[in-house]
Order: structure tokens, then C-alpha cells, then sequence
């Protein structure tokens, strides 16, 4: 038999830690660690596997035999099997050979808390440390004010094997290449932050990386994990930060995942009402499982500190939170107060929160969740999810709806472009476009809108500029900042060659420049959660689908005053009422000829007459462009 050295990384602490689903750096301790013991160099494995009567590592270096490495169980009732294998080094592959005394099948499973993985349909782990150095320190130190809620929050979404693709070689642009192009794209685009969807290593490319079984891993197909490190250390360096999509909702059943990992429901809640999700066909984590809450707080906390991410969105958490998501009745078993909630996977929620902010508090979690579900970004301690913000989903479907009207319909339907302010401040809402609203048949987001294509793409400014005169923080899917006409294809690079036609370099310059307003306005940003930095002028001009708000920060100099025009009719001579006297001045219009409008612009200032209207004591006449937004500041 192969020579397996009784040791452990693990003390007792650390067990009781672990029992009681308090131990939330357990990748220091799971997994496989190369390390050296009594002068020899190998690698210490580690695996939570209570049902299994025999735990091997079996790989290259043993010819992948499952008699030859035996990994000892400890004798704490703790479920963990160990042992330091010398001789095996960085680079070599391996899993486990996992015999259950439940079923006495025998299993070969992937290591859950691997550091790399190999490269799809590959299905091994690899063992790997890195000594990456970051270079990142000056914004590791600012980032408690870039990640801030009274900051701009300005994210691109990105699906990185096909955001652009080496279309010569068929193959998408690595860690490397990325940090070169994508870094610098975001940034002349203006962008605070961006957002990777699911890098953690996952078999099947349909899944968009949403269906994970390397939850320690980065998916292997872009390069090494030290090159991801990278990657991220050049966002920080140009002052962008980033956001990785995390999946705690669910998994899938790959024979090599978390699925009976060891011949038992471990990672999986055993009841399928709880722990099977019909829509996509995987397997529910089981959230009242301590062990598997250290597994899922860890992974969080992973991504944060050895990868200094600056804030998780959390997937799906709609499904999590409710038992009958997705359920016909019959098909789920209300709480033990005949409730809907699922009250295991909401206190998870909340210690997930406390935990990453109470470890990181420079950084943001950010829930998807599209239910009127109370205070998913209010703290725990007054009964919150803890969440720092939360998907406006609402918003992006009245919206959505709204611009897929003509025109001409559109005055009975300005209640739909308003509803969104009647709880605009009940949670900390970030306005998302994101990869959802542009697949399955849905089309692109200008391909959604009517009329002709000078038409579209005004109605797209008007779109893009709304949304970022909005209170909340805002996310724009890849391609949506172009004009995409095509649904985005996960298999494909996005359609580059449309900026050789000037529609799509134009609007490509709108968002830099909307960014742009965003961020350097404090109006916009810094109560952008709070009723005190909105207020309506007028919502009520249906006939002529114009509505017109004021943006306000701490300073009241620096407020500004946003009028939006939905009609296709320039108008002229239009009064607005205001607060106060003086000269206003036009600082942004989405009508410029740069951007390939008609050019209704007010290019001189304006001044403010002493002349009653909107219930205010002052108003101004200026001119409205034709779907146009236009953005007002006093001198």
C-alpha cells in the first residue's frame, strides 16, 4: 500500500468550529495543500465524506489505483478523512475514491474545495498554490469609498469566454488578453466596477457558468488562477473594481460534483421538495446542514481574500428563499408556520451577510431577487437579509415594457415609466439590463424597440439616459453599450463589426459619456438610496409623455434638473417650473449630434423667470429634443 502519513491541519477548535458551521476558512484546511513534513515535500489532502467507509486519493502518480493511497478518517465524528501523501507535487491531478457504506457503491469524485481544475470534458482536480504577489494595494486601501453606497456604482456585465473571441484561432481571449483589452475598454468606457458571470470551474458551457462544480476553482478554460489574479490586479490598478456572480441556490448532478458525494444527500437537502429544483434540474444546497453553511460562507469569503474580489451578486436568491419557487401545490410543504419561506435558507442568507461584511466591510453583496420579499437590503439586526443591494427587476420590466410601446401609445401609459419612484427607496435597488433581457427570444434591447432606426436608437439614449438619471446604481449587459442587434450568444464573440457604422459608434459614446454624467454629478450618486435625493416636477404631462425630476446630493448647489421627452415631437417653448431663481445651464443632451440626433439643443444659458408654474414660484422655457433626455444645472 502507497504511503499515506497520518497528519492534520486541523485542530480541535477548528472541529468544533466546523460541527457547529462557524469554521469559515475551510479552504485553508479542506482540499489539497502542498506542504512539506519532516523535510519531505508532498501534498496534505483533506475531504468531508461521514458516510464513506473508505476515502482514497487516487491520480496520475498512482495510476489512478484505489488501493494505493488510503486517506485516514479522524476519530472526532467530524466526517474528515486525511493524510500527507509525500512526493506529490503542484501540477498533479487527481480525486477521490470514495466507497460508501451506505450504498457500497464506489464513487470518484472531484476534490469539492480543489484550487484548480482541469479543462472541460476533463473532470479532475489539480493540485496548486500560488504565491501570486498583487500590486493593488493603493485601491485595496480606497476601496471603502469606491464600493460605498453614497459612491457611483456603475457595472458591466460580463460573460468573459465571450465578450470577444480570437475568432482565427476559435477560441475566447484568455486572463492574459483580458486584462490587456477588457480592462481598457471599461475604462474608457467609464464603468466603475464589472461583473464577471460564474468563472468557477463548470462542465457544460449552456449553463453560462451557473451550473458550478468547482466552487474553488476559476474555470480553467481562460488560463491558470494566478493569471485571474492578475486580471483582477489590473482592474484595481486602473480604480475598477469587480464583482463576481456566486451561486449558492444550487448545483448539478455531474456524477464527479457535490451530488451524493459520498453515497448520502451531504451537500443536498435529502427531502427532493427542498432539495431538487425542477426548472433547472439540479440539486438544492441543504441549508440547515452546518458543515454545508461553513462550505458556502467559506467559498464567499474565499473569493474576497484570496482573490480580493469587491462584492458577490448572489444568484437566484428568489429560489432560495421561498419553498413553493417554481412549485406547484402538491410540491412543496409549508414552514413550521405555514409559511411559504424557507426559513433554513434565509437565516443562511443573513449569517452570509454578517459574515462578509463583519470579515470585508469595503464590499458589496448584491441580491438578485425579483419578489416583493421585505428588506432583502436592509441589516439583520432590524430583521434585513443584510444584503448591501438588491436587482430593481421591477423597474427594468415596466421599463422595458414601456419602450416596446410606439410612440403614439404612449401617453396611456406614463404610469408605467413612473411606478417605479412609488418604491424607488424601499430597498437600495441597483437598475440592471442584464444578460436575462437579451436570450431566449426576448431579443437584443434595441431589437425590442419600434420604429425606425433613428428611432430606436434615440429611444435607446432616452433608455440608457433614464436609467442613469434614476436613483439606484446601475448594471449594463456586454453589447447592450453598442446596440447589439442580435440576442447575445454565449458561443459567440459579441458583434464588434457594428462599430464600423456610425448608430453604433455613437451610442458606444453615449454610455462613456452617461457614465461619465453619473459619476462626476454628486447629485446622482450620493443619496441615490434615499427619497431626499429625488423629487418630482412633473409626472402628470401625458399628452405630450413628458416627465421631469430633480437629482439631489448633500450639497443643494450641486442639484440638477432632468427633463425626458418620450414622444417623437421636438418641443418648443416648453415651461418648466422651478425652485429658484438664476441661470441654468444644459449639460448634457442625448439629442447631440455626436450621437447622431436631430441636435434640439440649448446651447445658451438660460435664465429663470419669476413666473408661477409646476407649483413652484420660477419657471424656464427651453426646448425639448424629440426622444431625447436633457440634463439642466444652475450656473
Amino acid at each position: 500500500m502507497g504511503n499515506v502519513i497520518a497528519h492534520s491541519l486541523f485542530t480541535e477548535f477548528d472541529i468544533n468550529l466546523f460541527k457547529a458551521g462557524k469554521q469559515f476558512r475551510l479552504y485553508e484546511k479542506l482540499g489539497s495543500h502542498t506542504i512539506h513534513l519532516n523535510g519531505q515535500e508532498g501534498t496534505y489532502f483533506a475531504v468531508w465524506a461521514p458516510s464513506a467507509s473508505r476515502v482514497s486519493v487516487i491520480g496520475d502518480f498512482n495510476y489512478w489505483n484505489e488501493e494505493e493511497h488510503l486517506l485516514h478518517v479522524r476519530w472526532d465524528s467530524s466526517g474528515i478523512w486525511e493524510g500527507f501523501i509525500p512526493y506529490v507535487r503542484k501540477g498533479t491531478v487527481y480525486k477521490y475514491a470514495i466507497q460508501s457504506k451506505i450504498t457500497s457503491e464506489k464513487i470518484e469524485k472531484a476534490d469539492p474545495f480543489a484550487k484548480r481544475c482541469e479543462h472541460p470534458p476533463k473532470t479532475g482536480s489539480i493540485v496548486w498554490n500560488d504565491d501570486y504577489a498583487w500590486q493593488d494595494q493603493h485601491w485595496m486601501q480606497e476601496r471603502f469609498h469606491k464600493n460605498s453606497l453614497q459612491a457611483p456604482f456603475s457595472v458591466y456585465e460580463v460573460h468573459l469566454t465571450s465578450w470577444k473571441r480570437k475568432v482565427e484561432e476559435n477560441r475566447s481571449l484568455s486572463y492574459f488578453e483580458l486584462a490587456e483589452e477588457l480592462v481598457q475598454y471599461v475604462k474608457k468606457m467609464h464603468f466603475t466596477h464589472v461583473e464577471f458571470m460564474p468563472i468557477m470551474e463548470y462542465p457544460y458551457d449552456p449553463s453560462w457558468g451557473y451550473q458550478i462544480t468547482g466552487y474553488f476553482a476559476p474555470t480553467s478554460r481562460l488560463g491558470y488562477p494566478e493569471e485571474l489574479k492578475y486580471l483582477i490586479d489590473v482592474f484595481h490598478q486602473n480604480s475598477i473594481g469587480v464583482i463576481l456572480d456566486w451561486v449558492p441556490s444550487h448545483f448539478p448532478e455531474d456524477t464527479h460534483g457535490l451530488g451524493k458525494f459520498d453515497g448520502s444527500c451531504l451537500y443536498e437537502h435529502p427531502d427532493l421538495k427542498k432539495g431538487y429544483h425542477p426548472d433547472w434540474k439540479s440539486l438544492i444546497f441543504n441549508y440547515s446542514r452546518n458543515e454545508v453553511r461553513a462550505f458556502l460562507i467559506s467559498n464567499a469569503l474565499f473569493w474576497l481574500d484570496q482573490y480580493h474580489v469587491d462584492g458577490l451578486r448572489v444568484d437566484a436568491v428568489a429560489s432560495m428563499i421561498y419553498l413553493n419557487y417554481s412549485r406547484k401545490e402538491g410540491e412543496w410543504e409549508p414552514n413550521i408556520f405555514g409559511g411559504n419561506e424557507n426559513l433554513e435558507a434565509i437565516s443562511f442568507l443573513k449569517e452570509l451577510n454578517e459574515t462578509v461584511y463583519l470579515n470585508y466591510p469595503d464590499v458589496q453583496t448584491i441580491a438578485e431577487e425579483s419578489t416583493a420579499f421585505p428588506m432583502v437590503s436592509k441589516p439583520t439586526s432590524i430583521g434585513g437579509l443584510g444584503f448591501g443591494m438588491k436587482w430593481m427587476m421591477g423597474w427594468m420590466h415596466d421599463t422595458l415594457h414601456y419602450f416596446n410601446k410606439d410612440t403614439i401609445y404612449r401617453k396611456y401609459h406614463q404610469n408605467e415609466i413612473t411606478f417605479s419612484l412609488t418604491y424607488a427607496f424601499s430597498e437600495n435597488f441597483m437598475l440592471p439590463l442584464s444578460h436575462d433581457e437579451v436570450v431566449y427570444g426576448k431579443k437584443s434591447i434595441i431589437g425590442r424597440i419600434p420604429g425606425d432606426e433613428w428611432q430606436r436608437f434615440a429611444n435607446l439614449r432616452l433608455l440608457y439616459g433614464y436609467m442613469f438619471t434614476h436613483p439606484g446604481t446601475k448594471l449594463l449587459f456586454m453589447g447592450n453599450e453598442i446596440g447589439q442587434y442580435e440576442e447575445w450568444d454565449f458561443q459567440s464573440s459579441l458583434d464588434w463589426n457594428l462599430l464600423s457604422y456610425f448608430p453604433h459608434i455613437n451610442i458606444q459614446q453615449f454610455v462613456s459619456d452617461v457614465n461619465l454624467l453619473y459619476k462626476e454629478n454628486k447629485a446622482l450618486y450620493e443619496k441615490q438610496f434615499s427619497q431626499e435625493g429625488f423629487e418630482w416636477i412633473s409626472y402628470d404631462d401625458t399628452e405630450n409623455s413628458v416627465m421631469s425630476y430633480y437629482r439631489k446630493g448633500e450639497n443643494k448647489e450641486d442639484t440638477l434638473l432632468i427633463i425626458c421627452n418620450f414622444s417623437t415631437n421636438a418641443l418648443h417653448k416648453y415651461r418648466i417650473g422651478v425652485y429658484k431663481e438664476g441661470i441654468l445651464e444644459e449639460i448634457f443632451n442625448s439629442d447631440a449630434s455626436k450621437y447622431g440626433g436631430s441636435n434640439v439643443i440649448n446651447e445658451n444659458p438660460i435664465p429663470v423667470e419669476s413666473s408661477f408654474y409646476h407649483n413652484q414660484t420660477f419657471s424656464f422655457i427651453t426646448s425639448l429634443p424629440p426622444l431625447g433626455i436633457s440634463v439642466y444645472k444652475y450656473k
